[in-house]
């Protein structure tokens, strides 16, 4: 010992031997905080899936709005419009939800984890799944396969965004 003067001689301390100093009702809001806006989000999803937003129901809606914008514009693309709009919605909103699970996962840690990324991933596709197979209960509504490919790829989508971001933009400054 005496050749390494620089070594503790007194080990680290074991996590669980200081985790009694951390309070409990700390560590549960710090998961609170990390989680909550995914567990918002999802709840939405959840609303979005219902009969509220049919394509029925949107159509009353966006079909105005596209006439709006374009009013020369005939019947079918209108259609074709409305289907992409809301196939578009599908991308969007699990390209949100992926980051907010992402979020909560990485919780107060920094980085960037591919591990943290897959699972991220995986939940979103699997909250995709069970979000089709909410809809085989509503009667306006359908599961579609797609839309869940659709929903997962976006998913996929956000977080290599968010690895270019880590990568590209928030690099530790040089020395």
């Amino acid at each position: 010992m005496a050749t390494e003067p620089w070594r503790n001689p007194r080990p680290a301390p074991n996590l669980d031997e200081v985790r009694y100093r951390i309070p409990r009702a700390s560590r549960s809001l710090g998961l609170l905080r990390a989680w909550w806006p995914a567990l918002l989000w999802s709840s939405l999803i959840f609303c979005l899936s219902t009969d509220s937003f049919s394509s029925d129901n949107t159509s009353r809606v966006i079909v105005p709005m596209i006439h709006w914008l374009f009013p020369g514009m005939s019947s079918g693309t209108v259609e074709v419009v409305h289907h992409f709009v809301r196939k578009s919605a599908h991308f969007i909103e699990y390209f949100i939800f992926a980051l907010l699970v992402y979020r909560g996962i990485q919780g107060v840690r920094k980085g960037f984890h591919w591990s943290w990324a897959f699972v991220a991933w995986g939940v979103a596709a699997a909250y995709s799944l069970s979000d089709e197979f909410h809809q085989i209960f509503i009667e306006s509504r359908g599961p579609s396969l797609l839309d869940s490919l659709i929903d997962s790829t976006g998913a996929l989508a956000a977080l290599l965004v968010l690895f270019l971001v880590y990568r590209y933009f928030r690099r530790a400054p040089s020395s």
